[in-house]
């Protein structure tokens, strides 16, 4: 059976592939952009090389199959990001123009803005996360089990951005008691918020 334990370096390209895989509003989004690579440096990388502690995989057969990452302090892992992660990369990928004309260069625009990630309407929810499953793991309530884990070690408020076109991902958050957090001007996407441990659930 499937187990959730923490985060090994060694599970870094597991990661990226699982990442990539379910990164077009949950679809598999390898091909699309000029680096299969661009997904997983933007939405996995940056949280497995500044906060592994807060990284757990669904670990099948010693292999991960899924996965929750995230930070339990926004402001500060932005800033991070900013000192830390961008230099990290160094020039992998060129800064787009300002606008970007591309798909490609809007992608990368948000790895030169993680302030973007700093938004006044989530203050209450500091901690945010990610999680992906490879499809034949969802539905099974392993996604459940990888939020609890994270939740359990993050204890503040969490929020998440999501493609406001997944429904599907929708209905499993509603499922584990998110609800809607209204910010202006929210683009592509919804915000969603849990409280947190800490504070009474």
């Amino acid at each position: 059976m499937p187990e959730i334990r923490s985060y090994r370096p060694a599970d870094r390209p597991a990661v990226y592939d699982i990442c990539v895989r379910t990164a077009a509003a949950g679809e598999d989004a390898r091909g699309l952009y000029s680096t299969d690579d661009l997904m997983g440096d933007l939405f996995a990388g940056p949280y497995l090389h500044l906060e592994p502690e807060l990284a757990f995989v669904l670990d099948d057969g010693g292999t991960a199959v899924g996965y929750v990452l995230g930070t339990a302090d926004t402001t500060a892992f932005v800033k991070r990001f900013r000192d830390e992660w961008i230099p990290w990369l160094g020039d992998k990928y060129p800064v787009p123009p300002e606008p970007p004309r591309t798909p490609e260069q809007d992608m990368v625009a948000l790895h030169f803005a993680p302030e973007r990630m700093i938004v006044p309407e989530l203050t209450a929810y500091p901690a945010h996360l990610h999680i992906d499953l490879l499809p034949v793991y969802q539905g099974r309530g392993y996604g459940r089990r990888l939020i609890d884990t994270f939740r359990t070690q993050a204890r503040a408020g969490i929020h998440l951005g999501m493609v406001t076109a997944n429904v599907r991902a929708r209905g499993f958050y509603d499922r584990l008691g998110f609800t809607e957090l209204p910010v202006p001007d929210p683009g592509p996407l919804t915000y969603l918020g849990l409280t947190g441990l800490d504070e009474g659930l």
